[in-house]
């Protein structure tokens, strides 16, 4: 059929007006409601592409540990898996472009949440932060209504405005759920979202990466350990700078690339220790760090030599 996937994290030529859009009710509404909010919000929706991870917990107090642990390191994550460097044929400054466009899309429902480090978190917490959140819509008779602005909170109340009276299914909170974008999103599982979309490699490194730190006990202390006296600025300067500067983001007294390092040994450690043979998916995050080269500074190096400053060698590059 001559239909490709392109293992990229941002469109690299497509324009926002360029971007064939799927005719659903859900997206329409969303579309409205996000481009009032943030000057990037339709550059996240039509041109970005992630790859995620979800990981388990066993307990409220596994989730805690987890949660602190993946948020910290979700700027990590992205350095290593930046591969979004062009816009309209170009580069455009960043290593991660995807990563920047969620910078600027309403803040009360994405970003590194820095309650999760409060001594009080768990569920309830999380719970507080989400019926907050202003809703996008609600499903109803086999539509999708526009509640834009009204919390889940109201609703619980029976005061959301575009259905008076009417009270929520647990599948309408499920459902709200899905319209909060922090770095990580708490479900009833753990969701990784800090990675660029990248080549087949880089997909098996990414769950290898957050399972050997995660879930293993001394991979997980280690990470803890080391993130104890990061501060709540130091953790958002980390998600404001590495879009643009990546592992060598500088950051107490040395660079990003440093505890990439660290982080890198302990999950091969953590993956060694399950005896599953699966440590070897973290080779090429190995080779990143090793060379300081990310997926996006090769595109970029390929386009400023051997693709001649011409982006569309990517999409064989890159293809699926």
């Amino acid at each position: 059929m001559g239909i490709g996937f392109l293992a990229i994290g941002f469109q690299p030529k497509w324009e926002d007006k360029d971007t064939p859009l799927l005719p659903m009710a859900r997206f329409g509404i969303a579309r409205k409601f996000f481009s009032k909010r943030g000057s990037l919000a339709l550059d996240v929706m039509h041109r970005t592409c992630t790859v995620q991870v979800n990981l388990d917990y066993s307990s409220e107090v596994d989730m805690v540990r987890k949660f602190r642990a993946s948020l910290a390191l979700q700027p990590v994550a992205t350095a290593l898996f930046a591969n979004s460097p062009f816009t309209k044929e170009k580069p455009n400054g960043f290593l991660s472009m995807r990563s920047q466009t969620w910078t600027d899309i309403d803040e009360r429902r994405t970003g590194m949440i820095p309650f999760v480090f409060n001594d009080s978190f768990g569920f309830e917490r999380y719970i507080d932060y989400a019926l907050d959140v202003p809703m996008v819509c609600v499903y109803r008779q086999k539509k999708y209504i526009d509640c834009a602005g009204t919390s889940f909170r109201d609703f619980m109340a029976g005061k959301l405005l575009s259905l008076p009276g009417e009270f929520p299914t647990l599948n309408d909170w499920e459902n709200h759920l899905t319209t909060i974008y922090p770095e990580v999103r708490l479900k009833r599982y753990l969701e990784m979202r800090g990675a660029d979309a990248g080549p087949l490699t880089m997909l098996c490194a990414l769950p290898a990466f957050w399972v050997g730190l995660l879930y293993d006990e001394v991979s997980l202390q280690n990470v803890l350990e080391m993130i104890s006296d990061w501060t709540s600025e130091e953790r958002q300067m980390l998600r404001d700078e590495v879009p643009k500067t990546g592992l060598n983001t500088p950051f107490q007294g040395g660079l990003l690339k440093d505890v990439a390092v660290s982080v890198i040994k302990w999950a091969k450690d953590g993956l060694e220790r399950r005896s599953l043979e699966e440590s070897v998916y973290l080779n090429e995050l190995a080779e990143v760090v090793a060379t300081g080269v990310t997926p996006a500074e090769k595109l970029l190096q390929m386009y400023n030599e051997k693709w001649g400053h011409n982006v569309d060698h990517v999409f064989e590059e890159l293809r699926y």
